[in-house]
């Protein structure tokens, strides 16, 4: 048996149930069989990340660029709303709460802000990376950097019980949250929002045999015109999956390159 876990996008216990279903669906279509392992918060993501038996599991693209050995990709997810323009990447956007004074990015300046870890992407490296363009010199833009908060609910729940003013926050995970748990959504407002960056992709452990890497990823490219997953597809907003180059994910090195050259080892 291999391994599918969908940690990173898993926002809610329905979104689970649905990355469940899919990868059950993507075993059959297949032929591989897969089982799939929770692997849930405070466990490391580097843990699940570090196995030798991994198959359709998410990566954060930041770790996934330096890994050594590089795992190998199947595909990477095409978000279906409209910002993603059905191209397989992402974002991170800065959330207050909805009822914050706060109309801007500049505006919470002064102030706390959150991050997750200092492997991901959405939650540190692109953060530190856009704030670059409001720094001159070595004056900190905020009072407190506060982390590692570690998932993408420790940030929401920092920001709604006000214990930070803005946080990082995945812009697929916001998606799936407004679509399956809104009334978390809506104590949420987003004042900027990065640059889009290569989505985690699914991959799979180095020493995969290739022929199992083609099948899932067959399944996984034909998912969409195949009813029973188009289904699990709409439900998890995805338009489908896409092939993609581990080359792309180079950039968010450079994005680290840049920022620790310029003296910003951590957001703030």
């Amino acid at each position: 048996m291999l391994v599918a876990n969908a940690r990173m996008y898993a926002v809610t216990p329905q979104v689970r149930d649905a990355w469940r279903a899919l990868f059950d669906w993507v075993s059959r279509y297949s032929g591989i069989p897969l089982v799939y392992v929770d692997h849930a918060a405070p466990a490391p993501l580097e843990e699940l990340w570090s196995r030798h038996d991994l198959a359709a599991t998410f990566m954060c693209g930041f770790p996934f660029a330096s890994a050594a050995p590089k795992p190998l990709i199947l595909a990477a997810p095409v978000p279906s709303p409209p910002r993603y323009r059905r191209q397989p990447v992402y974002c991170t956007d800065f959330v207050v709460r909805a009822d914050s004074k706060y109309r801007s990015l500049s505006d919470t300046f002064g102030g706390r802000i959150g991050w997750t870890v200092s492997h991901s992407q959405s939650g540190f490296n692109a953060v530190r990376h856009h704030l670059l363009r409001y720094r001159h010199g070595s004056k900190r833009l905020f009072t407190q950097s506060i982390g590692p908060l570690v998932t993408p609910r420790k940030v929401i729940e920092a920001v709604v019980d006000r214990v930070i003013d803005i946080g990082p926050l995945d812009s697929y995970v916001r998606d799936l949250l407004e679509r399956h748990e809104p009334a978390t959504e809506a104590k949420l407002r987003n004042v900027e929002s990065t640059a889009m960056t290569p989505i985690p992709p699914l991959i799979a452990s180095p020493s995969t045999p290739l022929d199992t890497i083609e099948r899932l990823r067959h399944a996984l490219l034909a998912s969409p015109n195949e009813p029973e997953a188009a289904a699990i597809l709409d439900d998890l907003l995805l338009s489908g999956f896409a092939l993609v180059d581990a080359a792309d994910y180079d950039r968010l090195l450079s994005q680290a390159r840049e920022t620790e050259t310029a003296g910003y080892p951590v957001p703030g």
